[in-house]
């Protein structure tokens, strides 16, 4: 296509139709190419990727509808206008229901031309700026959201930015709580499909006898209570973003079917047998080793190296020291507009104890604390009391306390609900040792469900 000069094909068997439409679109400043038949419509299409398509219905070798259809399959986005005779007008209103844009009556007024062409152009060009705006405002959103003053961060935007171009598949693997999802956001938002939707997907909250459903939709009658046909996850992101989280989670015949999805971009709907081609980047994410899972048989080889094409790690919190006071900033003033409450910051006491402690539940924990710390201050500012137990300083050397090291204070002068907390906390990693990390069988071993296993991690910030 000319840069900036909008390209019509005009489709017809009818050598004076393809030159009088030709001399009319020129007239409307529209480069116009010419197709005898459907099939050379489909070609021109797929070379051309124009800006309309005029296509007269009855033709030999491929008909309007074949073609259409064709045009359709290779961009949903395509406006074609077909010409008819009269009687086919039952024909020309099912191709509109089809995706067809409009059609125009044998013999046509060319001013009903013009209008339809014109009309074609105007959505179009609204369409392309809604877009242009749409990610201005993402980027902008993107690139506020990763919230950073630390060179490794720094890096690892440069690098989110650069892969947001691109159309792999991307893997993201950190520990909880480090903002693998805002990364994957950014991966959208900064990528050329942020007009598109940004669909997200825990694998761990969702059961497995539900997941496949919640990936691939399913068809109506396809089990007990499908009264509909149901839209899946990768139906929902189409022409944008899935994202997988907890991807280390999905059980082995849910790999292989992903694995289909991946290699062929297509997949079934539960109960159904007609394949639905999709159009979506697949960014995953994980706080589980992957490679690890791989050797011992629990992921599959083939589905790893298909999500693994770029591989990104989130830097966690104790690594990143510089962030934590900018960080519960941010925090600060997103929780007091939340809450309605003005506060004018933190005492000086406060930040030195949450720059002292060592956040083994990252950013999310930051994030807890200073939520909690809004809420129950009583005080123009947030006071290290107001702060969770664990990161209050000790009055002699002004330090927060390390969840790691529960020696630092005296045993019978702390909450039973702490020492409690600990003495859990060290079970469950204990447990999910035992079992390899295998959170199903960490929770059966404890005795509890899979779900409160899952905010129990959350909780003490295991990953």
């Amino acid at each position: 296509m000319t840069p900036n000069v909008p390209t019509a094909i005009v489709c017809d068997d009818d050598e004076a139709i393809r030159r009088m439409l030709s001399a009319v679109l020129g007239k409307e400043g529209l480069r116009v190419v010419t197709a005898n038949d459907g099939a050379e419509a489909v070609e021109a299409y797929q070379r051309e990727r124009p800006d309309v398509v005029l296509m007269d219905i009855r033709m030999p070798r491929m008909s309007g509808l074949e073609a259409l259809s064709a045009i359709r399959a290779a961009d949903r986005r395509a406006s074609v206008i077909l010409m008819t005779a009269f009687a086919e007008v039952g024909t020309a209103v099912r191709a509109i229901k089809d995706g067809a844009f409009d059609y125009v009556i044998k013999p046509f007024d060319l001013d009903e031309i013009r209008v339809l062409v014109r009309r074609v152009l105007e959505i179009r060009s609204m369409r392309e700026e809604n877009a242009s705006l749409r990610r201005e405002l993402s980027e902008r959103i993107g690139s506020e959201a990763i919230l950073t003053d630390c060179p490794q961060m720094i890096r690892l935007k440069q690098t989110v930015a650069k892969v947001a171009r691109s159309h792999a598949t991307v893997l993201v693997h950190g520990e909880s709580g480090t903002g693998k999802e805002l990364v994957a956001a950014a991966i959208h938002y900064w990528s050329p499909r942020a007009a598109g939707p940004f669909v997200k997907v825990n694998c761990a909250a969702i059961p497995e006898t539900l997941l496949e459903t919640e990936f691939f939709g399913n068809e109506k009658g396809a089990f007990t209570g499908a009264t509909t046909q149901r839209r899946g996850r990768f139906e929902m992101a189409e022409h944008g973003t899935l994202f997988l989280d907890e991807i280390g989670e999905i059980t082995p015949a849910l790999q292989v079917k992903l694995l289909r999805v991946l290699q062929e971009r297509e997949f079934e709907r539960v109960g159904g047998s007609k394949p639905v081609k999709v159009d979506v980047r697949i960014v995953a994410a994980t706080n589980r080793d992957l490679e690890a899972m791989v050797r011992e048989g629990t992921f599959r080889q083939d589905l790893f190296f298909r999500l693994n094409v770029v591989s990104l790690r989130t830097i966690p919190l104790r690594e990143r020291p510089e962030d934590v006071i900018l960080l519960a900033h941010h925090f600060l003033d997103r929780f007091c507009a939340e809450n309605d409450v003005e506060l004018r910051g933190f005492d000086p006491a406060t930040l030195k104890c949450l720059a002292a402690y060592h956040w083994p539940g990252n950013v999310r924990e930051l994030a807890n604390a200073v939520e909690r710390a809004v809420v129950m201050t009583t005080s123009s500012q947030i006071m290290p009391e107001d702060l969770p137990e664990s990161l209050q300083c000790g009055p002699e050397d002004g330090c927060g306390l390390e969840r790691d090291e529960p020696a630092a204070r005296d045993e019978g002068d702390r909450p039973l609900r702490e020492q409690v907390g600990e003495f859990e906390a060290e079970a469950i990693r204990r447990a999910l040792a035992r079992h390899q990390g295998n959170r199903a069988r960490t929770a059966a071993g404890l005795g509890i469900s899979r779900r409160a296993l899952l905010y129990k991690l959350q909780e003490y910030g295991i990953s």
